[in-house]
């Protein structure tokens, strides 16, 4: 009998002792990695109880002692200098001792998303100039971090993966669209550059949005709960999010980089909030205002009226809200009848100049397209202003893509005259024109652009 009971005390204490028996690291933090530099950045993981973890930095010599707490988990927050590596970072227990080799101090930057965000050299019939693009990808300074599709009812704390540096063979199965920002960024600012790619093709909105979004509006949560199941992506709220997103919100970025959309067709008149708030719930997790840049969908030929340019539109106007945002037009290298266009690198060039001259200030050169501003009612005409107008122009006048309305609403084709930053619209069907909306279809690829050969956004007037 005390055998027994001695047994059974001796399965208890191996049952009951701590997880967390040696030093671990959760996944984002590997050989090959990229940490922000010059910030305040966060080293955290697991050990035992209480145990006295040491870490050491090469770039500074530097030694530092945290202590777990009784949760088993500890964290520490540092300073980094500003680029350079390779480095090596040390994290030494009491059962083992963990370094991290060829680590580089850059600008770490999220790429998140549906299907166009992933897309890669490789995927289905890949991109323009694939091959040549795959034999040329040898960036050193350019690391890769790409985190495997997961779904989870609640956040997780740790995600499968680990970083890689740019090889032919590491970037023909990443991100194009990231793959050719960081190629841009890095040839500019001449410092490592570390992609995060999350992109899941498909995914609506909703799931990368956090449960407090849709805790505090009633009215997103009751739209997210309506969605109906696809093939291709998860639809309940917040799953990708918690697999996906919430493990790395600790560690420190740059911004992101964001191409989505297409799957929130047909709710644009929820996407402007759903959208706002899931960008307010990103920063609030990364506790940072980090900037926020995203590509407006393409036109593209959808069976439903107007539910691509109306997600466009949208899209627009949440620039317009949301501080330390921007947006790129990429209706010009689209391909009406392929929902995926091949030209990934004009996409990932265009955010990257939008990231060098917004956050970075290396950069001189337009990175807009023509943008609405506001309209100028003149009786029998409208006069449309707009922002990042300069040499406004028409590359084709035989069909201008504006149409103006009265106040009976219909819109009617208009004749367009350009005067500086402003195109004047008169139609002899509206006498007393009110409202104007312009390239209001899902295929139009418009032919207003401005001196740095950018197009102009779709948009309909108030």
């Amino acid at each position: 009998m005390k055998s027994r009971f001695f047994i059974v005390a001796f399965l208890m204490i191996i049952a009951y002792q701590p997880i967390w028996a040696k030093i671990e690291l959760p996944n984002i933090f590997s050989d090959n990695m990229v940490i922000q530099r010059n910030e305040k950045v966060l080293l955290w993981g697991w050990a035992n109880t209480g145990e006295e973890i040491t870490i050491h930095t090469s770039w500074d010599n530097k030694e530092y002692l945290v202590k777990t707490t009784i949760d088993a988990k500890w964290k520490l927050e540092i300073d980094t200098p500003g680029a350079g590596g390779p480095y090596k970072i040390s994290f030494k227990g009491n059962e083992n001792e963990i370094a991290l080799k060829n680590v580089m101090l850059g600008e770490v930057w999220l790429a998140s998303g549906q299907s166009n965000m992933e897309w890669s050299a490789t995927t289905n019939k890949g991109i323009d100039n694939g091959e040549e693009e795959i034999e040329n990808a040898n960036y050193p300074n350019i690391r890769f971090f790409t985190v495997p599709r997961r779904t989870s009812d609640f956040p997780q704390e740790n995600i499968p993966g680990s970083w890689e540096v740019c090889t032919p063979e590491t970037m023909k199965d990443f991100s194009a669209v990231a793959y050719f920002f960081a190629r841009r960024l890095q040839g500019e600012l001449d410092v490592p550059i570390g992609l995060i790619d999350n992109a899941w093709g498909g995914s609506p909105a909703e799931v990368w949005t956090p449960k407090s979004v849709f805790d505090a509006h009633e009215d997103l949560k009751l739209s997210a709960e309506g969605l109906e199941e696809t093939p291709w992506s998860p639809v309940s709220p917040s799953q990708v999010y918690n697999g996906m997103v919430h493990a790395i919100t600790p560690f420190k970025i740059a911004g992101t980089i964001w191409y989505q959309g297409e799957s929130n067709r047909g709710r644009a008149n929820m996407y402007g909030k759903l959208f706002s708030e899931m960008i307010h719930s990103w920063r609030n997790a990364w506790d940072s205002q980090f900037p926020f840049y995203y590509v407006q969908i393409a036109p593209f030929n959808y069976k439903e009226p107007e539910e691509g340019v109306l997600i466009r539109d949208v899209q627009r106007r949440v620039m317009q809200t949301i501080p330390n945002s921007g947006m790129v037009v990429v209706s010009d290298i689209a391909t009406i009848d392929n929902i995926h266009p091949t030209n990934k690198k004009d996409v990932g060039l265009r955010l990257a100049n939008l990231a060098l001259k917004e956050t970075y200030e290396s950069y001189e050169g337009e990175v807009y397209g023509p943008l609405f501003k506001e309209v100028n009612l003149q009786w029998k005409k409208i006069e449309v202003i707009f922002d990042h107008a300069d040499g406004l122009m028409f590359t084709d006048k035989k069909e201008t893509y504006f149409e103006i309305a009265g106040a009976d609403g219909v819109f009617h084709p208009a004749k367009a005259k350009i005067k500086e930053d402003t195109v004047i619209l008169t139609s002899k069907e509206v006498k007393a024109p009110l409202k104007v909306r312009f390239a209001w279809d899902n295929v139009a690829e418009p032919n207003l652009y401005n001196a740095a050969g950018l197009p102009a956004s779709a948009f309909i007037s108030e």
